[in-house]
């Protein structure tokens, strides 16, 4: 049973040091308590009084590793209901699957795309990086998943209803961390006792609430931290509701018989190949920690990404670069010389666009705090005497040997209080949209 706030803080060393970030230990022990802190905030605690709180230092959600180095995927460790609480910790894994009905030239041209399949959007590496493998032949489960481990480095979701063949199949790649998919009431025992035998995650699947939170409950009682819950939702409608709750009674409630990271299979939930996305972006924005889709189509892969990209950036941390100056295309003395804020994906916007008009380009680019132009402009953060003082000390003015810069046509307004800072600089209104760029400076 999770521990209170005063339980918590008769625990710990109530020095009030603030070193955890809060300025009394009773208020790091709330925040403990209500899942919004980590005891490893705490650099005093003894390791009795850790041991004593693994319970409440624990997410409501528990964490599952599936796979192994670069493409492992982390999920579950949520302790919030709505990102702007905190935020959300990890996005949900991408699987790929594949079942019978492929054949063995289907799934070598599977293990090819998906090796090659990777997208770069504002400076990161987006890609599936598990594959769910299913087969009611146990020799051809455990051949293609030796095969596809081997070949592509994928976190492997082993897929049977035979908890023998789920062994056999995991057992060549068990340091890789499979998980086997499902334990059910009549074979939980063998699927568990393989898990825990091999070192792997498991999935637990039964077709109501009651009967998913009997089976946590074995989990619990067993202690098997890495389980993944499938509700098998027969619909959108019920799988909107059953991960809701599932989230609900784990963050709220702390009910650790379902406060594990859940798995969703849209792709058994329609044909309609647009619909299957549609219903995949549900489930990544409520709450599945695994999203089974069964196509390599970029164009129904990469949404799901960016959305996962999306709703699991820190809402409190945009992503955002570097301050500095950014040259683009070989740039002289003579090139123009832009400026915008540090929100990454305003500068990879604009870079993109600045790299394909091939004008050599000065690029500054200011630190905002990870905010968009307009929103730092709004702020206070992208104003004249800001960029005036960045402008002055970023050493620009060693590097060109002209004296004009363009701003964005968001931030019109401003040029003429900026030429009065910098003194002695052109301002120029430049364009609002990023894809107008090229053109703009090829016309320059």
């Amino acid at each position: 049973m999770a521990l209170s706030g005063l339980q918590i803080f008769k625990l710990l060393p109530k020095t009030n040091c603030k070193d955890c970030g809060f300025p009394t230990c009773m208020a790091f022990a709330m925040q403990l308590a209500s899942g919004k802190a980590e005891l490893s905030q705490c650099p005093h605690v003894s390791a009795e009084a850790a041991a004593e709180l693994g319970e409440a230092a624990a997410p409501p959600v528990r964490k599952v590793t599936i796979g192994a180095g670069e493409m492992a995927v982390v999920v579950g460790e949520e302790t919030v209901l709505y990102r702007h609480e905190k935020r959300f910790e990890h996005p949900p894994g991408i699987a790929i699957l594949v079942d019978d009905s492929v054949d063995d030239a289907a799934f070598q041209q599977a293990l090819e795309t998906f090796k090659g399949q990777q997208f770069e959007r504002v400076g990161q590496m987006l890609r599936a990086k598990l594959f769910a493998i299913e087969s009611a032949d146990a020799a051809k489960l455990a051949a293609r998943v030796k095969k596809a481990s081997d070949e592509t480095g994928a976190g492997i979701v082993i897929m049977s209803e035979d908890a023998a063949a789920l062994k056999a199949a995991a057992e060549p790649i068990k340091d890789k961390k499979p998980l086997l998919y499902a334990a059910t009431s009549a074979n939980f025992d063998a699927v568990a006792g393989a898990a825990k035998e091999l070192g792997v995650p498991f999935a637990i699947k039964a077709a109501t609430l009651d009967e998913l939170a009997e089976l946590g409950e074995k989990c619990v009682a067993a202690d098997y931290k890495e389980v993944v819950l499938d509700p098998m939702s027969a619909n959108l409608q019920d799988a909107l509701r059953d991960q809701t709750y599932i989230r609900r009674a784990a963050i709220k409630k702390k009910f650790r018989a379902v406060g594990f990271p859940t798995i969703a299979f849209p792709c058994r939930m329609t044909t309609d190949p647009l619909l299957k996305s549609v219903f995949a972006g549900v489930f990544v924005a409520k709450y599945a920690g695994i999203v089974v889709i069964d196509t390599l189509d970029p164009a129904q892969v990469l949404p799901l990404l960016i959305l996962g990209q999306n709703i699991y950036t820190d809402p409190q941390r945009p992503m955002q670069m570097d301050q500095g100056i950014y040259p683009l295309n070989d740039p002289t003395a003579d090139s123009p010389l832009l400026i915008t804020t540090n929100f990454s994906l305003t500068y990879f916007t604009v870079a993109g666009e600045i790299e394909a008009s091939k004008v050599p380009t000065w690029l500054l680019v200011m630190d905002t705090e990870g905010q968009s132009v307009l929103t730092s402009w709004a702020a206070g953060k992208f104003v004249a005497d800001a960029i005036a003082a960045f402008v002055k000390k970023s050493g620009i003015e060693e590097k060109v040997s002209h004296r004009k810069i363009v701003i964005p046509g968001y931030v019109a307004q401003i040029s003429g209080e900026l030429e009065e800072e910098l003194g002695g600089w052109e301002v120029v209104v430049g364009v609002r949209e990023a894809a107008d760029v090229p053109r703009y400076l090829r016309s320059l």
